[in-house]
């Protein structure tokens, strides 16, 4: 019997429903929680979506961010640097992308203008548009050149982090898909996880196959 890739979780205290089941039917098992500490018997790392992350982390006074969750802040920045240097996969999702950026030296756009935002909305509230793809990666691969994702959120990825390559735009020309080969990161603003398996819908792609190759990115790790 192959064995499974277990993957640690971070998120919101009861907003990680989606991600547990779209990372168990995408064949990983999912574990942790609310500010968990870094588990390194785990195959890879998610940082899931949420609220906004301090201003003052990426060296900028509050120019329209939410208040902060600084014990979460500061549980996921610790959960990055602890998987990047044990040279673990790890993907960001939504929040997840900006903490990922953030703990690179990156910067992000605090407040975007409602003329910049996502405008056509989908089922159960989602946002959905369009999002251009960088040739030969993994998304182009997948999905081709243009195609539509979900989204929810009113900040962006501003100055890219050490290491992190745009491999998809939004409209409006800020980044909505980010990696860095080498180390085995891939990060989203939208979210694949209402947009597979059981939450698959018509109006996006389909991003079953998107989370199947992070958990086989995981997978290699298994002892």
């Amino acid at each position: 019997m192959e064995t499974q890739a277990r993957i640690q979780l971070s998120g919101e205290p009861d907003g990680m429903q989606n991600y547990f089941d779209a990372l168990t039917q995408a064949g990983a098992v999912p574990v942790g929680g609310y500010c968990p500490s870094p588990d390194l018997t785990c195959d890879g790392l998610v940082l899931c979506g949420g609220g906004d992350l301090d201003s003052a982390l990426f060296g900028q006074e509050n120019r329209g961010s939410e208040a902060p969750d600084h014990a979460r802040d500061a549980a996921e920045l610790a959960l990055f640097q602890a998987f990047f240097q044990a040279g673990k996969p790890i993907l960001g999702i939504c929040r997840g992308m900006q903490v990922i950026n953030v703990a690179l030296g990156g910067t992000l756009i605090q407040d975007l203008p409602p003329e910049a935002r996502a405008r056509h909305t989908g089922p159960e509230g989602d946002l959905v548009h369009p999002v251009r793809a960088l040739e030969g990666s993994l998304l182009h691969d997948l999905y081709g050149a243009v195609f539509s994702v979900n989204s929810s959120h009113h900040q962006a990825v501003d100055r890219l982090g050490e290491g992190l390559r745009a491999t998809a735009w939004a409209e409006e020309g800020f980044p909505e898909a980010l990696d860095w080969i080498d180390r085995r990161i891939m990060a989203f603003q939208f979210h694949p996880e209402r947009m597979a398996f059981s939450r698959r819908r018509p109006d996006t792609v389909d991003t079953a196959e998107l989370l199947r190759a992070f958990e086989a990115l995981c997978w290699w790790n298994t002892p």
